[in-house]
Order: structure tokens, then sequence, then C-alpha cells
């Protein structure tokens, strides 16, 4: 992986956009990290996982803690989203111990952020949408995103049964794929050099702990079966929800899937890679971006992902401003509809 290199052509685009972006968080005093409106949400969040939890525990089991186990199934999702998400990037405050909890709270929800931050900063978000190199478009063999991945008959259904393997990956990277990149010492090409005694112990100590807060403890008080059935509700919804969500950003029809030449070389420099591979969709939907944290602005995140996903509507229009100035293609579905679409016909594209 170490040897996928970028080109560098003459072109000021990137220099320029960032002289763009640093101007915009000068002139206006603000800093590139979260503030008291994200980190109220944070709270809200954390605090409707908290209540949802206790009430599962204490009502009887009937439709109604159904429905609190789809609420805590999107309050996951909303956890990694919103908190996990920035806290990863170094972006959620200027503090760095709190940035260091935020990202631990996707460890409360049963994964490890040590992994992840491998897996997701250092690999997806330098080698975007290159395969047998960025994870995150590595579901081989049980579904085909990129030309370059082989082609099964079961391919010609991945159109349809997408769902159920979307909602079931939350699941698995708790009890599979995390015991699967520790072990390894791999993800995708890249190998996990060390990991030090303290990342050791948190893996094991916050599997555990997630063992007990969402296995052990509520078998004991509402027995396995009603258990069984809120817990795999929980984990399909919040599979679910992850997976389209970052599925929306990489894999549609319009974006790219590039092939290094025989020199391991990307034909574009990496910020136009990054733009090249990545769509943005529903931005104008407030909701959606309270929700999804900014992750419907993938395209301003790829570029700049140290900077909070709050500051995300504002520099979106640097970015288009500086992608029409210089000539670079810019991706965008109006509704979260479109994108879906999208995703789904590039899906059909791919099974003959």
């Amino acid at each position: 992986m170490s040897r996928i290199t970028f080109s560098h052509p003459q072109n000021q685009f990137f220099s320029t956009l960032s002289r763009n972006v640093d101007a915009y968080f000068r002139e206006n005093k603000i800093k590139i990290t979260g503030n008291k409106k994200l980190h109220s949400k944070a709270i809200f969040l954390i605090s409707l996982l908290t209540v949802s939890y206790v009430a599962l525990l204490t009502i009887s089991p009937g439709w109604f803690s159904i429905m609190i186990c789809i609420l805590l199934g999107f309050n996951f999702a909303a956890i990694g989203f919103n908190v996990m998400h920035d806290g990863a990037h170094g972006s959620f405050s200027n503090k760095k111990w709190l940035n260091e909890l935020a990202a631990y709270s996707l460890n409360l929800l049963g994964a490890s952020s040590f992994l992840w931050k491998i897996k997701h900063n250092v690999v997806h978000h330098s080698f975007t949408n290159i395969e047998d190199i960025d994870d995150d478009i590595d579901i081989k063999p049980w579904m085909r995103v990129s030309k370059g991945q082989p082609k099964f008959w079961f391919h010609k259904f991945q159109h349809i049964y997408w769902v159920f393997l979307y909602g079931i990956t939350y699941i698995l990277w708790v009890f599979y794929l995390d015991f699967q990149k520790y072990f390894s010492r791999k993800i995708a090409v890249h190998e996990i050099n060390k990991i030090s005694k303290q990342e050791h112990l948190i893996f094991w100590a916050s599997k555990m702990f997630y063992l007990v807060l969402f296995v052990a403890l509520p078998i004991s008080i509402v027995g396995w079966k009603f258990w069984l059935l809120g817990y795999l509700t929980t984990g399909f919804v919040t599979g679910l929800t992850i997976s389209i969500v970052f599925q929306l950003a990489h894999v549609v029809e319009e974006v790219e899937f590039p092939i290094p030449n025989e020199a391991n070389k990307i034909q574009s420099e990496w910020a136009t890679h990054q733009i090249q591979t990545t769509a943005d969709f529903a931005t104008k939907n407030k909701f959606v971006s309270w929700y999804l944290g900014g992750l419907n602005f993938q395209v301003v995140h790829h570029l700049f992902p140290r900077i909070s996903h709050i500051h995300y509507p504002k520099i979106q229009q640097i970015v288009k401003e500086t992608c029409e100035q210089f000539q670079v293609p810019y991706f965008e579905f109006q509704t979260v509809g479109g994108a879906i679409k999208s995703h789904v016909k590039h899906l059909k594209n791919l099974r003959d």
C-alpha cells in the first residue's frame, strides 16, 4: 500500500482551496473544531441511549420495547456519526483528551476505535475507492462494488439482498471483523505494526464491558428470547443505517474507482482523487445533516477531515466555488432517495 502514489500536476487547485478555507476561519475568528452546539448534541445522544437502555430493562417486553430497540439502533448510529467520528478525526474539540473520549464512544458500542482509526483515517481517507487497499469497499465475495472485483452468480441479486447484508454488518463488526483485524494485524493489505499494551487492554476490557452491558445483563433480566429479538432489531437498524450512509458517499454511479498504473501511481492528484471518488447528498436537508453529523457532506470531509462537521455547510460553498474555478467535477444528490436510487443502479450495473 505504501507504494501507491498520486500525481502532482502543476495546477494550484488544493493550495488555493486550502487558502480559501483558512481565510474563512481566520476572518470569522472561529476554530475548526466543534463547539457547544456539537457538545450539547453529544450529551443529548448519550443521555437518550441511557434512558432507552434503562427503559428496556424496566418495562415489560412487548411492541413498545421493540420500538425502543429501533430507536436505540438509530441512536447507536447517531453517536457514531456525531461523536465518535469527529473525535477520531480530532475535530470534536480542541482538547486532545476530549477527542479521545469521544472516539472511545465506539468502544462503548462494542467496536474498537483503535482499529477503526487505522481502517478509516489512515487507509480509507488516503486511498479512497482503490481496490485491494480501501477496506471500505472490500465486501468480497458477497458484493461486487467495482469492476475490478471478481464476479459470482449471486451478484445478479445483490441489488436486492444488500439490505440484509448491510443490516448484519454491525453485529459482524463487533463479534468478528474486529477480532479478524486484531489477530491478523492487517486491514486489507495494510499491516498494523504495533499495538500498545494500553490498546490491548482497552480492546479486551471494552469487549467484555459490552458483553456484560448489552448481552449478559439484559438476558438475566428479560430472558434470552426477548433479549435476542431486541438485540437483533437494534443491531440490524444500526448496521443498515451506518452502512448505507457510507455507501451513498462512495458506491454510486457517479463516482470513480481508480486503478493505479504499472508504476502503482494514481493519475490524479490526491485532492482531485478525493472529489472523483466521493459524492454528497441531501446537503440542504437540515435534519439529515444534523442526524448524520455532516456525513452527507462527504466531499468536504474527505478534503478537510480535521474540520468539525458543524462547519461543513459553509465550507461546502467554498469547495464548490473553487471546483468550478478549476473545472473539477463535483458530485451531489439533492435527496437521500436519489442517492439510494443511484447506489442500487450501481449494484445492478455490476451484477453482469
